[in-house]
């Protein structure tokens, strides 16, 4: 049976990835962002529909569940990233606030107005899952506390669709490359710390992050729900 996906942030990278995975499968896939030129050119070669929708803007989000199925039976909150790669280090403290609070509208806020706003049309066990990040864990100023404050908050989503056999997990990737995440500002040598803090030796790639989203939407996983599933190349150990 085709079944419903929504990704957010779905034109570029991990969210791509994840779109390109599920239409594999047949899946209908709805993938959003807020840059109109990409989001048309991913679902052209994707095969997916697109609504362009900032996910920290109510209204916007609001049109996208009217422009939606009336059944979706995955969500994948994707979209957001490190919005304070800039962030001035002078003692603004204006500028500072901005910063932090720019990291959470982008990677909690995105979540929870899309999660909140599709929940009456989230299929009974189906699933929401949202992309992390080592950072939420190893910190990374605003960015990492960002990461860390969504899966807390995953533990009450969890709870709250748990009873209509709804999962909420997080997949949160370490050093990935096929992403826009570092914004053309990754060294060699930084990359090389990152590559040897692995035990694989490798960079992540897109499509791990998508085999790991999509086995939390599959079928196989509806009793793995309030997790963290991190995919790092063991970067970082859970014990």
């Amino acid at each position: 049976m085709s079944r419903t996906i929504v990704v957010t942030g779905g034109a570029t990278g991990i969210g791509r990835a994840v779109a390109e995975r599920f239409r594999a499968d047949g899946d209908t896939v709805v993938i959003t962002g807020r840059r109109a030129e990409l989001l048309e050119k991913a679902s052209a070669e994707l095969g997916a529909q697109a609504v362009v929708c900032d996910g920290t803007d109510p209204d916007q989000v609001r049109r996208l569940v009217e422009a939606l199925p009336g059944e979706v039976h995955v969500l994948v909150n994707n979209a957001g990233g490190n919005t304070d790669f800039s962030a001035p280090g002078d003692g603004d403290l204006a500028a500072l606030k901005n910063n932090w609070l720019a990291n959470y509208d982008a990677n909690v806020l995105t979540a929870v107005l899309t999660t909140t706003a599709l929940a009456p049309r989230i299929a009974d066990r189906g699933a929401v899952v949202h992309v992390g990040s080592i950072a939420g864990t190893r910190g990374a100023g605003s960015y990492g506390a960002a990461k860390a404050a969504l899966a807390t908050w995953n533990q009450d989503v969890a709870a709250e669709l748990g009873p209509r056999g709804i999962t909420s997990n997080v997949v949160a990737p370490g050093f990935t490359a096929g992403t826009e995440f570092f914004q053309g500002r990754l060294t060699g040598e930084r990359r090389e710390r990152l590559l040897e803090a692995t035990m694989t030796k490798r960079e992540g790639e897109v499509g791990d992050i998508a085999a790991a989203i999509h086995f939390l939407g599959s079928p196989a996983a509806r009793h793995i729900t309030a997790q963290v599933l991190h995919v790092n190349g063991g970067a970082l150990t859970s014990r």
